[in-house]
C-alpha cells in the first residue's frame, strides 16, 4: 500500500513538472493559478491529507493582503494553495529539493538566503511589487518549521512590505489532526529530517486532516510598525491554535 501511494505521489510530481514546462508558458495568470490549485488538492489527497477550512469571526480571504501563517511542514504551502494559490517566500534550501524545489520555483516561490541583508532587501522589493500587482503573497514569519504545539517568535522584517504596499496582513493558522482529534505527529518536519523522510512518515501515517483557519485581516497604515504587525499576527494565530499551542517567549530585542 505504501509503495502504491508513493508511486502515485511521484507520478503526480512528474505531471506537475510537465504542466510547468509545457502548459505554463502558454497559459495566463488565472490559468496557472487554476492548475496550481487543482494540483495542490490532488497532491494532498495522494498524501492522505484532507483539508478543512474555517474562519474566525466570519473572516474571508482579503482580495489583496500579505498572508502569514505558522509553519509546521512543507505541506503548509499546498494546504494554503488549495484555498488560493500564493507566491510564497521560502528558504533557499528548498530550491535544492528533488522535484519539489523545481516545482516551487516555477510556481512563483521567492527564495531567500538566511543571514543575507542584501537578499532580504531584494525579496522585500519583490513582495511590494507583487502586492501592488494584486497577487496573493504569503510567508512564514517563524523563519523555520516548528513542532506542533509550539509557536516560535515571528521575524518582523517582511511585514514592512504590507505597509509600503498599503495592504492588510492576514494571518492563517494551520494544524494537522489525527482521527482522534489530536495533533498528528507525522506532520512535524523539524530538526535534521529530510524531505524524503518526511514524505514517508506522512504516507505511513494514514489519514490526516489539515485544519486551515482564516483570521481577520489586520489593517496597516502610516502609523503601523512592522514589529506591532508581527506581534498582532502572532497573537491571533496563538489564540486560534488555543490549547494545542505553546507560545515560545520572544527574546529581548527580537
Amino acid at each position: 500500500m505504501i509503495v502504491l501511494r508513493l508511486l502515485r505521489v511521484l507520478l503526480h510530481l512528474f505531471r506537475g513538472l510537465a504542466t510547468c514546462a509545457l502548459l505554463f508558458p502558454l497559459t495566463d495568470s488565472a490559468g496557472r493559478q487554476a492548475h496550481i490549485k487543482r494540483w495542490s488538492i490532488k497532491l494532498l489527497s495522494f498524501c492522505g491529507v484532507t483539508v478543512q477550512i474555517g474562519s474566525v469571526q466570519g473572516a474571508q480571504p482579503a482580495p489583496r493582503a500579505l498572508i502569514v501563517s505558522n509553519h509546521v511542514s512543507w505541506l503548509d504551502i499546498f494546504v494554503i494553495n488549495s484555498l488560493h494559490p500564493c507566491r510564497f517566500v521560502a528558504k533557499s534550501d528548498i530550491r535544492d529539493w528533488p522535484l519539489i524545489g523545481w516545482l516551487c520555483e516555477k510556481t512563483g516561490t521567492i527564495f531567500i538566503s538566511r543571514g543575507k541583508l542584501r537578499d532580504v532587501r531584494r525579496i522585500y522589493e519583490g513582495l511590494v511589487a507583487s502586492l501592488h500587482a494584486g497577487e496573493h503573497v504569503a510567508f512564514f514569519p517563524e523563519g523555520t518549521t516548528a513542532a506542533q504545539g509550539e509557536l516560535l517568535p515571528f521575524h518582523a522584517n517582511l511585514f514592512e512590505a504590507a505597509m509600503e504596499a498599503q495592504v492588510p496582513v492576514q494571518p492563517y493558522a494551520v494544524r494537522y489532526m489525527n482521527e482522534q482529534g489530536r495533533l498528528h505527529p507525522a506532520a512535524d518536519f523539524i530538526g535534521d529530517m529530510t524531505f524524503a523522510q518526511s514524505m514517508m512518515s506522512i504516507l505511513k501515517a494514514g489519514r490526516m486532516t489539515a485544519q486551515l483557519t482564516i483570521l481577520p485581516a489586520i489593517p496597516t497604515n502610516a502609523a503601523s510598525h512592522r514589529r506591532e504587525l508581527a506581534d498582532s499576527a502572532r497573537e491571533a494565530i496563538a489564540r486560534t491554535l488555543g490549547e494545542h499551542a505553546q507560545v515560545i517567549q520572544m527574546e529581548p530585542g527580537r
